[in-house]
């Protein structure tokens, strides 16, 4: 059975605009594409941090650690709202590979942006540099736990 397989078209414009803002790294417009009660999923925590401010503070600090950020494939779910977007970058002296799997709306606004990340050296490289820029910061956008 073949199944097209295409975002749509509200989330695929996001999706334009997130590639364009990674390749400017620039990402000033990013609370446009970001749903108010917009959750991001790190890979060093178990809890989701929550909120649009969250995802927009986390989301730029990200990529100012990351340097040689390249996207390689792009996986689209057959709901055309769920994308997987596979990358490399380095942190400091270490590389490291993983997936940005983001969730849109059906207005294509940005409701959930999990990360995996690899190896263990790269994961602990990122943690620690985001540790270090945001640990003040990040308490505050913690899901509860009555959640």
């Amino acid at each position: 059975m073949t199944t097209s397989t295409a975002l749509k078209p509200a989330a695929a414009a996001s999706l334009a605009l997130w590639h364009e803002m990674v390749s400017l790294q620039d990402m000033g417009r990013l609370p446009t594409i970001l749903n108010d009660a917009a959750m991001f999923r790190s890979p060093m925590a178990f809890k989701p941090y929550v909120s649009a401010a969250a995802v927009n503070l986390i989301l730029n600090t990200v990529m100012k650690v990351f340097t040689q950020f390249e996207y390689h494939r792009t996986l689209v779910a057959e709901d055309g709202l769920n994308v997987v977007l596979e990358f490399s970058a380095m942190v400091g002296d270490k590389s490291l590979k993983g997936v940005d799997m983001i969730r849109f709306d059906e207005a294509g606004l940005i409701v959930d942006f999990e990360v995996m990340v690899r190896p263990l050296n790269g994961l602990q490289a990122l943690g620690a540099e985001m540790g270090a820029r945001l640990a003040a910061y990040l308490p505050a956008y913690k899901e509860s736990k009555a959640s």
